[in-house]
C-alpha cells in the first residue's frame, strides 16, 4: 500500500480527520482517475460529516472501478450517505445494485433495511433484518429459534386465529 495512503489512514484512525481529508483531496487532485484515491477521499469527507462532498467521490470511485473488497465498501458508503442526506430512493438503488453484486455481504443488508425503513417499507425492512440476524448470529437462543424467526420474517402482519 502507498505510504501516503497509510499515513492518511493513520491520521484518520487517530482522529485527525481534517488533516487526513486535506491530504486526500490533494492526492485526488494529483490523480483524479485513481478510483481507490476517490474512495478514500469520500471516506474522509464522510468521517467529517460532510456527506454532500463525499457523494461525487464515491460515485467517481465506483465508475472508475475498484477491487471487490473496496467496491463493496464504496457502495455501502454511497448508499449510506444518500440515506443520511434523505435521498432514500437513490440509497435504495445503490444498495440494491451492491447486493446484486455482493449477495453474501450481510452488512449491506443492514443498511438496506434502514433505507427500506425510511421509505416506509417496514415489513421488507424487518424481513431483511431478521434474515440477516439469522445468518450472522452465533447466539444459541437465536440459532435455536431460527426456523421460527425465518418463518415469521415475511409474515409479521399475519395472525392465526
Amino acid at each position: 500500500m502507498d505510504k501516503r495512503i497509510q499515513h492518511i489512514m493513520s491520521l484518520r484512525e487517530d482522529g485527525r480527520l481534517e488533516e487526513a481529508n486535506q491530504l486526500m483531496v490533494t492526492l485526488v487532485k494529483d490523480e483524479p482517475e485513481n478510483g481507490y484515491y476517490q474512495f478514500q477521499c469520500a471516506w474522509t469527507y464522510d468521517s467529517l460529516g460532510k456527506e454532500q462532498e463525499a457523494v461525487p467521490h464515491y460515485e467517481k470511485a465506483i465508475q472508475l472501478g475498484l477491487k471487490p473488497e473496496f467496491l463493496v465498501d464504496a457502495y455501502l458508503g454511497l448508499g449510506s450517505t444518500y440515506r443520511a442526506l434523505g435521498q432514500y430512493e437513490q440509497s435504495k438503488r445503490i444498495l440494491e445494485q451492491a447486493l446484486s453484486e455482493f449477495p453474501e455481504a450481510e452488512h449491506l443488508k443492514v443498511f438496506y433495511a434502514m433505507t427500506l425503513y425510511n421509505l416506509s417499507e417496514h415489513s421488507k425492512a424487518m424481513e431483511t433484518l431478521l434474515n440477516t440476524v439469522i445468518h450472522t448470529t452465533n447466539h444459541k437462543g437465536i440459532k435455536k429459534y431460527s426456523k421460527a424467526i425465518k418463518f415469521y420474517s415475511d409474515k409479521l402482519d399475519q395472525t392465526w386465529e
